[in-house]
C-alpha cells in the first residue's frame, strides 16, 4: 500500500525469514485505506475487520510457506503488525493506553481488553470447535495475537464469553481487538506520563 502523505504515527516494516516475507504499512491516524494480501482468505477477512474497527490505514503483503501450513505466515504477520504498532506509537504524543470491547456477533460474545504497557503478553481463554475456518487454522488465531502482543508491548486479554459458531467467535475477537486498539491509541491531554510509575510501564 502506498501513501503519499503519511501521518505522524506511521510505520513501514519489512521482515524476511527462511519461511516468510512480510511487509506492513501502518498509519494510526488514517482510517480508510486497507490493502491486505496474505493468501489466506479468512485471515485477510479478519485483518480487514481489525483495521476497519481500529480505524487505521494498513497495508499487509505476506508470502509464506503455505505449502507446509499457515502457521509461519500468520505468526510472522502478527510479529510485523506488532512491531509496526510499537514503532508508530513511538512517533506520537501520549496515549490513553487502555482499551476494551465486549463485542457481540450474532450468538457469539467475546471480551478483548488491553494495556499498551510495554510488557507484551497474551492471556487467552478461547476454545474453538473446528480445526479450520476457511483456510485459517483456528490454533493460529492464538499465535497471531501472541505474536502481535509480544512485539507491540501490549498486555492483552481475550476471552470467549459465549458462542457456538467459530466464524462468529473469531470475527467478534478481531472486531473487538480493533475497537480496543482504537480506544487505547487515542491521544490524551494528560500531562506527563500515563503511569503513576513515571513511565508507560
Amino acid at each position: 500500500m502506498s501513501k503519499a502523505t503519511p501521518g505522524v504515527r506511521y510505520a513501514e516494516i519489512y521482515r524476511e525469514t527462511a519461511e516468510t516475507r512480510v511487509q506492513v504499512v501502518l498509519d494510526l491516524d488514517g482510517g480508510t485505506r486497507r490493502d491486505i494480501q496474505t493468501h489466506i482468505g479468512f485471515f485477510d477477512h479478519m485483518l480487514m475487520q481489525l483495521a476497519f474497527h481500529g480505524q487505521v490505514d494498513i497495508g499487509v503483503n505476506a508470502e509464506g510457506d503455505l505449502h507446509i501450513d499457515d502457521h509461519h505466515t500468520v505468526e510472522d504477520v502478527g510479529i510485523v503488525i506488532g512491531q509496526s504498532l510499537r514503532h508508530a506509537l513511538e512517533q506520537g504524543d501520549p496515549i490513553q493506553r487502555y482499551g476494551s470491547a465486549t463485542t457481540p456477533m450474532d450468538e457469539a460474545l467475546t471480551l478483548v481488553a488491553l494495556d499498551i504497557s510495554g510488557r507484551g503478553m497474551l492471556i487467552w481463554d478461547v476454545e474453538f470447535k473446528r480445526e479450520k475456518i476457511g483456510d485459517l487454522s483456528t490454533e493460529c488465531i492464538r499465535e497471531f495475537f501472541r505474536a502481535l502482543s509480544t512485539h507491540a508491548g501490549i498486555t492483552l486479554h481475550i476471552r470467549k464469553i459465549c458462542g457456538e459458531n467459530d466464524h462468529h467467535v473469531a470475527e467478534s475477537i478481531f472486531k473487538g481487538m480493533g475497537q480496543a486498539m482504537f480506544q487505547a491509541t487515542r491521544k490524551t491531554d494528560r500531562r506527563g506520563s500515563t503511569s503513576t510509575k513515571g513511565k508507560r510501564d
